[in-house]
């Protein structure tokens, strides 16, 4: 049994009927050109600062060696350096 037709439709006859164009149409070059809106450079910029605050340590290790250091001198503990001291923790809080 041979099958020439599909529903109706012979296949054959729709490829031999196509027609081959030789010539080419011009092509118009045009720059692509994309934009970015502000809000999308808002959070580009705070995805970025995320990144970065999630990869810094939280405890400065620097400066807490240096405060231990101060510590451990008995002169460094005076009454000036402790008013010192508690004149800007209260100014930290506003009072």
């Amino acid at each position: 049994m041979m099958i020439d037709k599909v529903a109706g439709v012979n296949p054959l006859n729709n490829l031999q009927e196509t027609k081959r164009t030789n010539s080419a149409k011009s092509v118009r070059s045009s720059s692509d050109e994309i934009s970015v809106s502000k809000e999308a450079k808002a959070m580009s910029e705070a995805y970025y600062l995320n990144k970065v605050a999630e990869e810094t340590p939280d405890v400065r290790t620097d400066l807490v060696e240096q405060i231990k250091q101060k510590i451990r001198d008995p002169n460094y503990l005076s009454s000036e350096t402790i008013a010192a001291t508690a004149d800007r923790i209260l100014s930290a809080y506003g009072f």
